[in-house]
């Protein structure tokens, strides 16, 4: 008896978890869904492949077409298969984290979505599809890269204080560190250079402004 052929319907998306530091958080940027049955929830920015991308260009496109961003540190995260995790079709997801400089970007999206905004990650609206696991997971990555690898410059401008990146690391991680030791360890990576200038118009004296020598990944045993 022949085997029936069943014919494959598998569509494959791409989804971004964005995150970036503000006013004291981690925060992540969520779209607003028009379409059922997902209408009024939030979701990450997120499309299907196109026939010539790979799944990094597809995640850079859609980035930049639904929230105007193009310049920013981005990486594969895991694949989402469940079969159920779009109840209107079989969607694969290839997940994609990023880390950006909030200040630096003028949130915008297209007529698809009702709105885009930064959340902190205290206080998540409803999520569609499987996005509170993504961001779950993104979450857990991005504290794991920061123990081994210089990836926190991509959260900082150019010029910063070593308090400042004290900070970063204290708000993701959610522990505090001891200022003597964190500069001490810190400057014994090599990995900052004085930048020659100064923060000033603070109520302390002036702070030393520092820059990363290399705004590339790098792994090297920081925490």
């Amino acid at each position: 008896m022949a085997t029936k052929t069943i014919k494959q319907t598998i569509k494959i998306a791409v989804d971004s978890v964005i995150f970036t530091v503000q006013a004291g958080e981690l925060k992540v940027l969520l779209i607003q869904m028009k379409k059922k049955p997902f209408a009024g929830m939030w979701a990450v920015p997120g499309g299907l492949i196109e026939q010539q991308e790979t799944t990094e260009q597809a995640a850079r496109r859609i980035l930049k077409a639904q929230t105007a961003m193009s310049n920013v540190y981005l990486e594969q995260l895991k694949t989402f298969d469940h079969p159920k995790r779009d109840p209107l079709t079989r969607t694969i997801s290839v997940a994609h984290f990023a880390l950006v400089i909030g200040e630096d970007v003028t949130l915008k999206t297209t007529d698809k979505y009702t709105d885009v905004r930064w959340w902190s990650l205290s206080h998540l609206p409803t999520l569609a599809y499987d996005h509170k696991e993504m961001i779950q997971d993104a979450v857990g990555r991005l504290q794991a890269k920061l123990e081994y690898t210089n990836v926190v410059w991509s959260l900082l401008p150019k010029d910063f204080t070593l308090t400042d990146l004290q900070r970063i690391y204290e708000i993701i991680l959610g522990i505090s560190f001891d200022k003597r030791n964190f500069r001490k360890k810190i400057l014994s990576l090599n990995l900052i250079k004085k930048s020659g200038k100064q923060r000033k118009g603070e109520a302390n004296r002036p702070a030393e402004l520092y820059q990363f020598k290399h705004r590339i990944l790098e792994y090297i045993d920081v925490l």
